[in-house]
């Protein structure tokens, strides 16, 4: 198998329970050692923070961990990835093809059906002419795919329902209750997010991945690792270099960069 690998290529793995971590971390450095592991993370968040930072090949997501789940972290990476997802639920493998995962391993992972998903990957690497977004066949059948369809549905539904639409925050020694529809943009702070509104900013103790799940990726656009800017008051987006834009906000006169990871957002659509 090793022979259809004509070079490295690089990994992320997200898996929250040591004994299947590591036990994946073997078994990929038995069946393809030129897989090059550049990081791996116990929980959905620290997935999404290494995979802005390494922007890895292959990501190897478990679907349900602490914060972020597997899906959520496939959705913020797009096509931008392989996304293989392992699991220990069947039930999840009409989503995983939803959002264009290359495979999808059921726990306890054998090495025989690892060798075929790491066949299966480097075929697509190698395949110039395919997209990184095509899937592959699943064989679920018309029923399981209604059942699933309506269990993401409801999902989506409840995650809606929960979202909140004020943030509470600090100016000096008072307690503002911002809402989330004032927000320009937001930003990491150290240990705080900094919310920037058109009559000034605040201060919250609660990290900037922690509030993202909280916000309607529709509306807040991540566009760099630490800041979040509020689509509706996006000005302009200007070209700075080959690689990075900058956001220019109605109402504010600072400049938001754009990492390559997020150029994506500002595409004109074909």
């Amino acid at each position: 198998m090793n022979h259809l690998v004509q070079s490295t290529f690089t990994v992320l793995i997200a898996e929250d329970e040591d004994m299947m971590r590591e036990r994946l971390v073997s078994q990929l450095k038995q069946c393809c050692p030129q897989a090059q592991i550049v990081a791996i993370a116990e929980n959905g968040n620290d997935a999404w923070d290494l995979w802005l930072k390494h922007e890895p090949d292959v990501v190897f997501l478990d679907i349900q961990m602490p914060g972020l789940s597997g899906l959520a972290v496939a959705e913020r990476i797009r096509a931008r990835s392989h996304i293989v997802f392992v699991t220990a639920y069947d039930q999840h493998a009409l989503q995983a093809f939803e959002h264009a995962a290359l495979d999808y391993l059921l726990k306890p992972v054998t090495l025989e059906r690892l060798e075929q998903t790491i066949k299966r990957l480097v075929e697509r690497i190698q395949s110039s002419g395919k997209l990184i977004s095509q899937t592959v066949e699943s064989s679920i059948s018309k029923s399981q795919t209604e059942a699933l369809n309506s269990i993401a549905h409801e999902n989506q539904a409840n995650e809606k329902k929960t979202k909140p639409k004020w943030l509470r925050a600090s100016v000096g020694k008072q307690i503002r209750l911002i809402h989330l529809n004032d927000i320009l943009f937001l930003q990491s702070d150290t240990k705080y997010t900094r919310i920037v509104t058109k009559d000034g900013e605040a201060y919250i103790r609660t990290a900037l991945k922690d509030l993202i799940e909280m916000l309607d990726p529709e509306i807040f656009w991540q566009i760099h690792r630490g800041t979040v800017v509020n689509a509706h008051a996006i000005e302009s987006a200007e070209r700075i270099d080959s690689e990075r834009l900058e956001v220019n906000l109605k109402n504010c006169t600072e400049r938001l960069t754009v990492s390559r990871s997020f150029g994506y957002l500002f595409r004109e659509s074909s």
